[in-house]
């Protein structure tokens, strides 16, 4: 039998393969065996809506009127956000904005300065 490693995500002894692809059933994480030996973590890209990788500490602009959830206020097209800090999930940027505080942004919605 062959020896598979533990999940990345979860360490369950439990996963196994499925064509190429490597499956946890516990958590439900999937990852190729080449990506585990290559830097023995997954990194998540982040790219905005032109295509360019966006890094922690960078200056975006918005390029869409988006309105704030529990408000009647909107971020303009053009605001220009400083220092932005990448994080996982559906909105993958978290940052401040100048008149409005917190918040978190889609990078889908933002260019890169």
């Amino acid at each position: 039998m062959l020896d598979l490693p533990n999940c990345p995500k979860c360490n369950s002894e439990y996963t196994y393969e499925d064509g190429s692809l490597l499956v946890c059933p516990e958590c439900g994480h999937e990852w190729t065996l080449e990506s585990e030996n290559e830097n023995g973590e997954e990194e998540n890209i982040i790219k905005d809506s032109n295509g360019n990788v966006l890094n922690d500490g960078d200056a975006v602009t918005v390029i869409k009127d988006l309105k704030v959830k529990g408000s009647s206020s909107v971020v303009k097209r053009g605001t220009k956000v400083k220092n932005i800090r990448l994080i996982d999930g559906d909105h993958d940027i978290d940052c401040k904005i100048d008149g409005f505080g917190a918040m978190q942004l889609k990078s889908k919605f933002v260019k890169k300065v």
